[in-house]
């Protein structure tokens, strides 16, 4: 019996590693799992790359079910993200309680750590510039090429990581200070579709998308899809 293959988000990597364990254990299938940004992984599958299961933004699997390279009608939302803000573990946690406490938070920040790879990145650097701020943070900011953000707190080199909530948690030794603040918030979902018609691949899909998973989504950062 040969292997699930799935290629997935980063934002759903911490969910997944525990989902995958749980499948694998009740279904006695095999889970391959590779975890990469999002316009990373449309690449390699628009370049060809085998898979079983796509997990990426919802626009990203759309966009590959119109170039027919993921099958029609299999879409299923998985998860609900929001971008937060994380310091290392110990340091003092910015005030996010308002848009104001925001700006003023990353115009105090000695070095900012976000990425512009992916959707949350995308989004900060867009909001930097709604806010007027651009050009002060963007100067002092670290720009990380792909990875997890939150690894620049650790090392030393910023006082404050962007990205995914579920992102930052994945690395150890930080702590989340919170979501940006509602009225500047962004809402990614992220689902899942299949690329083979192997029966296995639909039910793991089916596992990630149900009320079986919520537990391991909120204790990675993620809410279900479907609101409660």
């Amino acid at each position: 019996m040969s292997a699930i293959k799935v290629l997935s988000t980063l934002a759903v990597m911490g969910a997944m590693r525990d989902l995958t364990r749980q499948f694998e254990a009740e279904s006695g299938a095999q889970v391959e799992a590779d975890f990469a940004p999002t316009v990373a992984l449309l690449e390699r599958l628009r370049g060809g790359e085998a898979a079983d299961i796509a997990i990426l933004t919802a626009q990203g699997v759309d966009d590959l079910i119109r170039e027919d390279i993921i099958r029609s009608g299999t879409r299923a939302d998985v998860a609900r993200s929001f971008v937060g803000i994380a310091v290392k573990a110990g340091a003092t946690k910015p005030d996010l309680s308002s848009v104001a406490t925001l700006k003023a938070s990353l115009l105090s920040a000695r070095c900012v750590a976000y990425s512009r790879i992916g959707a949350s990145g995308l989004y900060f650097a867009e909001l930097l510039k709604r806010l007027g701020i651009a050009e002060t943070v963007n100067g002092k900011a670290l720009i990380v090429p792909s990875g997890f953000t939150a690894e620049r707190l650790v090392s030393g080199e910023a006082d404050l990581a962007v990205q995914q909530i579920s992102e930052l948690m994945v690395v150890p030794g930080i702590e989340v200070a919170g979501p940006l603040p509602a009225e500047v918030q962004t809402v990614a979902t992220f689902s899942g579709g299949l690329l083979t018609e192997k029966p296995q691949a639909a039910a793991l899909l089916r596992f990630l998308a149900s009320p079986q998973a919520v537990l391991a989504l909120r204790a990675s950062g993620l809410e279900p899809a479907a609101k409660d």
